[in-house]
């Protein structure tokens, strides 16, 4: 039988690797706008005219407190800069990742001394220095090294992603609970004016009680009420030193409960007009590093494809040993190797093909991870804009009830020195103006965080 000559040997690898190869796709082009259903040209919930979302939305709210405040938590919260350190452990990583495309060199300088016994002969002692190296380097041809290094890129900007993202829901979560403190210090003053709204009330009917004008009854319900008035506000005062505390921690002070502020609840700025809906998944970070993990999903499919075809290696060893040590660096006395070599996959026991498998589902469960975060993403934009004209109208009716309770308190009032109703009356008109004083006050708390909500969907700046 004839031997397999040069040229066939030469075909017969050419066309394994050609097959080989045929086996191993490039990744797939993605398309961000591919999110698994049409994206609308506007935002359905609105019919203002689309524009860009302003830069710097903090400032919108004309509170240089709260600016001062977001800045210092930007700089001085600890889970944001844990976020920070993420991001370079990431970079680092994509770094170690990469550094198989290049040659690993290693120089091992040394000396050894040994002592040698004969028989009859007695000991003989010798010493030599040496100078070794060695060379490894895997030829990175059919890139398989540098789709795994892409991918730790990916990765690495997807954890970038995630720190803005982290930055971004800081900055909205402290203006939450700054508003927070100011709503609960504002519910404690009101709480504060009815419990001396009740103390009139309570002089007012024991006065009549003394004088027999009024029941026994009617000022043990005037105490009564007073007592819950009391109760009502140390609830209040309580919810301003667990809210304090939090904003503390989230500045990155220890909680003391000994930040001060003024109260106030701001008007909330103009209807914002919240651009079209294709730029949103260019700026949300939560997108954005969606969309980057998938790609390095697909890197990593890319190479453990390419771990089908052969690798090949250079490497090289040498050096040099000498008694003496200035001799080392003489070129003659080195001695050296090298050598080129293929490695090619035959049988692993289904491990190459089992990870070319986890990859591929990997893969997809990226794909349709990044199509539920966009598809989120405009859910949560969509449901803001529509809860911002509901709310409104829901302050302003407030508003209204606020004043009507408190003209209709000056007539129980009057009407009740009068003899004209009942204590019962006169109570519940004082209840309902603290009611809608507190509604109101909490819904204008809840429309501020609506906006702040909105700002955050749309992955505005800080």
């Amino acid at each position: 039988m004839d031997g397999i000559g040069p040229s066939r040997l030469s075909i017969t690898f050419c066309g394994l690797v050609l097959a080989l190869l045929g086996g191993c796709g490039t990744i797939p082009e993605r398309d961000v706008n591919d999110v698994g259903a049409p994206i609308p040209s506007a935002w359905t919930a609105t019919t203002s005219p689309q524009e860009a979302v302003s830069e710097h939305w903090v400032e919108t709210f004309a509170d240089a407190t709260l600016s001062a405040l977001v800045s210092e938590a930007l700089a001085s919260n600890y889970d944001l800069k844990a976020a920070a350190a993420r991001v370079e452990a990431a970079r680092q990583q994509a770094r170690i990742d990469g550094a198989g495309r290049w040659p690993q060199l290693y120089f091992a300088p040394g000396y050894e001394r040994a002592q040698v016994r004969s028989a009859g002969f007695g000991s003989t002692e010798f010493g030599a220095f040496e100078a070794l190296f060695s060379l490894d380097w895997e030829l990175d041809v059919w890139g398989r090294i540098r789709a795994f290094q892409q991918a730790s890129v990916s990765e690495a900007v997807a954890t970038e992603a995630d720190f803005h993202a982290a930055r971004l829901s800081l900055a909205a979560r402290t203006a939450q609970v700054y508003f927070e403190l100011a709503e609960a210090k504002l519910q404690a003053e009101v709480a504060e004016q009815s419990i001396r709204d009740r103390r009139t009330i309570v002089e007012l009917v024991r006065g009549r009680f003394t004088r027999g004008l009024t029941r026994g009854l009617d000022l043990r319900l005037a105490l009564t009420d007073l007592a819950n008035a009391e109760a009502q506000l140390a609830e209040a005062r309580n919810r301003v030193q667990a809210v304090t505390r939090l904003l503390e921690v989230l500045l990155g002070r220890y909680p003391a409960a000994d930040l001060t502020m003024t109260a106030s609840l701001p008007d909330p700025p103009a209807p914002l007009s919240a651009g079209v809906p294709s730029e949103l998944l260019g700026r949300r970070p939560d997108v954005i590093a969606a969309f980057e993990r998938l790609r390095a999903a697909d890197f990593r499919l890319e190479s453990a494809e390419k771990a089908l075809l052969p690798r090949i290696a250079l490497t090289a060893s040498g050096g040099t040993r000498s008694p003496a040590l200035t001799e080392l660096v003489d070129p003659r006395a080195a001695i050296w190797n090298v050598a080129m070599g293929f490695l090619q996959p035959l049988f692993t026991g289904g491990r190459i093909r089992g990870e070319i498998r986890l990859n591929r589902a990997l893969t997809e469960e990226a794909l349709n991870r990044y199509k539920n975060t966009a598809l989120n993403a405009f859910r949560e934009v969509e449901q803001s804009l529509a809860a911002e004209e509901w709310l409104r109208e829901q302050e302003q009716a407030l508003r209204e009830a606020v004043e009507q309770t408190e003209a209709s308190q000056k007539l129980a009032i009057y009407s009740y020195r009068h003899g004209f109703i009942e204590i019962l009356t006169l109570l519940d008109s004082y209840r309902s103006t603290l009611n809608a004083q507190s509604a109101h006050l909490a819904i204008k708390r809840q429309l501020l965080n609506n906006r702040i909500g909105l700002y955050l969907a749309l992955g505005g700046e800080a």
